[in-house]
């Protein structure tokens, strides 16, 4: 099997700690400012040990943005459990979005940058981005038609939108697009934003 597809890579520390090297540096700084070697030296790991869990920078790529997808999936299938309504499903949503992007050391969407870092669209890495932005699409075409809306996909391709440009905008103007993505959502799914 193609290390490039292989998900069930199993763990081990210097593997997790060159991840956690990897989110933290290609998060801050962008994936092609950072090389192998700086990632080899922050990582703690001889360079034989990064080779044998990841063949290319490529994989690492793959596995950091892997593992940001699934962090946002559980957090996404954590809060929709935790409440009632799918309209306190979308109130979490916005409110997860809305504290990200008010974060310390925010700097956009992982997803967005890393589309900008790899533009040929068949790239392991670009499959990878179109893989996660499909499942958050069809998590809000199934929250915008529990919520009734009469189009949920036309819905969800707006609330994307919405998320999309919360995320730069929250990098570039702070925290004053939170009340503007609330107002924007809760207007797609025809709602009275609580946020308003």
């Amino acid at each position: 099997m193609d290390a490039v597809t292989d998900r069930a890579a199993p763990k081990s520390q210097p593997r997790e700690r060159l991840l956690e090297t990897a989110s933290k540096l290609f998060y801050a700084e962008g994936i092609q400012a950072v090389g192998v070697d700086r990632l080899i030296a922050e990582g703690r790991v001889p360079k034989a040990t990064f080779y044998r869990h990841f063949r290319s920078k490529d994989d690492l790529v793959l596995a950091y943005l892997r593992g940001r997808d699934a962090a946002i999936r559980a957090q996404f299938t954590a809060g929709a459990a935790e409440v009632a309504s799918p309209e306190q499903v979308l109130d979490l949503l916005v409110a997860g979005i809305a504290e990200e992007t008010c974060g310390a050391g925010f700097r956009g969407c992982p997803f967005i940058n890393a589309a900008a870092e790899y533009p040929d669209p068949e790239h392991p890495v670009r499959r990878a981005i179109d893989e996660h932005r499909a499942w958050f699409r069809d998590a809000l075409t199934s929250l915008a038609a529990a919520c009734g809306h009469p189009d949920p996909s036309a819905a969800a391709a707006m609330l994307v939108l919405l998320r999309d440009g919360a995320m730069v905008g929250g990098y570039l103007d702070g925290p004053a697009v939170s009340g503007a993505l609330a107002q924007g959502a809760h207007a797609v799914l025809g709602q009275s934003s609580s946020a308003a």
